[in-house]
């Protein structure tokens, strides 16, 4: 019995594969072939035509070709155009750059399905740089008879946050005006603290109004027209003047009802007058200069550079102006801000004057008219350029009052001139550089004596009338270069340059830089040979050899001139920013190493001869009938300096010069 359960239960074993095995035999159903999906040309193409007309400002173009219908029907066009053009006028929106993340090259597009492009925006405005980051979305619409992509969009576009009903306003924060500073980081151009005095109307009190405009140097014509202005309400604070931090004044203030006073930065400049012609100083923007920075963010308020290295360094002291933009939100009935930027500080702008040593020289000066410099002879640096009188530029912050500017400008000593950036007839000071083109062309012999008699001299009689002069005729012959530069010999200097031969000694006095435009961060009028930098007669060339007839050089240019004796033979251009390149070769080979030590030698003897503890020369001319006094020279101890001066109605300065010296060693 227990073998036939065993052997059934064995065949339906059997049966069961068997089953199995069939069932697994069956061939698999064929698959049933995919629906094809429609795909449509990249949208890519109409993305760039879209940025382009953005970036164009063509918001009509945007609005017609390249929006979506749902876009279209919630922003009409009239006010998709005016709105985006009221906004870059009102923020000043300028340099718009967009870009967009491309997708990859085998991407494919349905109509179904949106495209979406990151993309980045920025632009400028009047507080400064905007950056954002969106997401472009197209749509695949029909519009009429045509099939594209089209750009679905909202005003976050424009500005982050933005949406549709809301008021824009912005808080302009302008930035720190930068210094500027000498070369031991003394501020000569800085910031300080001052107060901007406001007005509440309602709470003012009227019978107070002149003892407030006496306060704040104004009329009470002026204050009133500050308080008059058509978008002051009684309860608006009404900004009306800034004035310095002067403590007695502001518990004046204090003391008026419905006043206040609010900290301001407000240019000041350490060394006054010393440094004026250079720093110049800042003041309201005039209209030809809003005129030619238009479009670059200055308004009729802005405080500008007016004159000197205020005006000129202007964009690199300017600082980046900051603020907000704020949006008023017409849904929630909210501030909100959308942009918040810093304000960047202008740049500090470090220069190679000493003021220390420039203040020597203006008070060595004395207020009397004239000019000076300082310079190193190994690398052109400026060390002092002065303009003698010079004015409180401190005097225009916050401004000058009109009956002091007129004091100013009709002071006969004419403080507003600025003398370093003229030129003047030279005289005397110039014999050196002729010396120097005689002994590089072998002409000179500075050994050698001439028998020079009488006080003048003429070569032929063809020159008719002119003379050569010379100061001293009882000087003993004979006359050599030593003799000759330490009185001044006039007669010499003109016999040693017309010995020069092929006009040597034009060409000389130009490798000297005669003729050319000075280099300088300040204009300088240019040292000159003559009217048309020729040598109309052979009596004109003997004048010039010891700097007449009409010839005319810059103070600073003098200083250069004299290089050569002391840096082998090399002229450097004056330079006076810090960061410039130091040695920068005007010309180089102008004297060998021989005669340069000759010239040593004898600008030793000359300050000798005139009881100085200097090397130098000196002198005297005469301009526009008044007589003026010259000093070029360095000093013995430490001949790192050559300094030059000049001084309207003087005979002699070399002492002046000594004084400065003596101080700073």
């Amino acid at each position: 019995m227990r073998k036939n359960i065993l052997t059934a239960i064995f065949f339906l074993l059997i049966l069961n594969l068997t089953a199995c095995q069939e069932e697994d035999a069956q061939p698999a159903p064929e698959p049933q072939p995919e629906e094809a999906v429609e795909t449509v040309e990249s949208p890519e193409p109409r993305v760039a035509e879209f940025i382009e007309l953005w970036k164009a400002g063509d918001f009509t173009g945007m609005h017609i070709n390249y929006l979506n219908q749902g876009t279209q029907s919630v922003y009409g066009e009239e006010n998709f155009v005016i709105w985006q053009q009221e906004l870059h006028e009102q923020l000043g929106i300028d340099n718009l750059e967009i870009s967009y993340t491309a997708p990859v090259e085998d991407a494919e597009w349905t109509p179904e399905q949106p495209a979406d492009f990151p993309i980045r925006v920025t632009f400028d405005t009047i507080i400064g740089p905007v950056e954002f980051e969106k997401t472009l979305t197209l749509l695949y619409e029909a519009h009429g008879e045509v099939e594209d992509w089209f750009v679905e969009w909202d005003p976050s576009f424009i500005l982050p946050n933005l949406e549709a009903g809301d008021q824009v306003t912005t808080e302009i924060t302008e930035g720190p005006r930068g210094e500027i500073v000498d070369r031991n980081r003394q501020a000569i151009a800085s910031s300080s603290t001052g107060y901007e005095v406001s007005v509440i109307p309602e709470n003012f009190d009227e019978s107070k109004k002149p003892q407030l405009a006496e306060l704040l140097g104004m009329n009470e014509q002026a204050l009133d027209d500050k308080l008059n202005q058509p978008w002051v309400q009684p309860h608006f604070l009404v900004p009306i003047a800034q004035i310095k931090a002067d403590q007695k004044k502001l518990d004046e203030l204090f003391t008026i009802r419905g006043t206040t006073r609010d900290e301001v930065a407000m240019r000041t400049y350490p060394y006054g007058a010393a440094l004026a012609h250079i720093t110049g100083y800042i003041g309201p923007i005039t209209a030809e200069q809003l005129n030619a920075w238009s479009g670059q963010g200055y308004s009729a308020e802005t405080l500008v550079g007016r004159q000197g290295l205020e005006e000129i360094l202007q964009e690199r002291l300017r600082g980046e102006a900051g603020g907000r933009i704020i949006l008023k939100k017409q849904r929630e009935n909210a501030v909100i801000t959308s942009v918040d930027n810093e304000p960047v500080p202008g740049e500090t702008v470090a220069l190679t004057i000493d003021a220390e040593l420039q203040k020597a020289l203006y008070h060595a000066m004395r207020g009397k008219a004239g000019t000076g410099a300082a310079i190193d002879p190994d690398t052109g640096e400026t060390l002092a350029l002065v303009s003698s009188p010079g004015f409180d530029p401190n005097e225009f912050i916050p401004s000058i009052t009109n009956s002091r500017f007129q004091e100013l400008a009709n002071d006969p000593l004419q403080p507003f001139f600025n003398r370093f950036a003229a030129v003047y007839t030279p005289g005397p000071v110039i014999q050196p550089v002729t010396a120097a083109i005689g002994l590089e062309s072998g002409t000179l012999d500075p050994a050698e004596g001439l028998d020079i008699t009488g006080k003048s001299w003429q070569r032929y009689r063809s020159w008719g009338d002119y003379r050569v002069t010379r100061p001293h005729d009882d000087v003993p012959n004979p006359i050599d270069l030593n003799k000759a530069l330490a009185h001044s010999d006039n007669i010499y200097f003109a016999q040693q340059a017309l010995n020069i031969p092929n006009d040597e000694f034009r060409s000389g006095l130009e490798d000297f830089g005669f003729g050319e435009e000075i280099a300088f961060p300040i204009e300088l009028a240019p040292s000159r040979i003559s009217r048309d930098g020729t040598f109309g007669s052979e009596g004109q060339l003997a004048g010039t050899a010891s700097g007449q007839g009409q010839m005319q050089v810059n103070i600073l240019h003098l200083a250069t001139l004299y290089s050569p004796i002391l840096a082998n033979g090399t002229l450097y251009k004056p330079t006076l920013f810090l960061d410039d390149a130091d040695q920068q070769v005007w010309n180089e080979g102008l004297l060998d190493a021989a005669n340069a030590e000759t010239l040593q030698a004898g600008l030793v003897n000359v300050g000798s001869e005139l009881g100085l503890e200097l090397a130098g020369k000196s002198g005297t001319t005469r301009e526009n009938g008044e007589q003026n006094a010259w000093f070029a020279g360095y000093s013995l101890e430490s001949p790192d300096l050559i300094f030059t001066m000049m001084i309207e109605g003087e005979e002699s300065i070399g002492g002046l010069v000594e004084q400065v010296i003596k101080g700073r060693e």
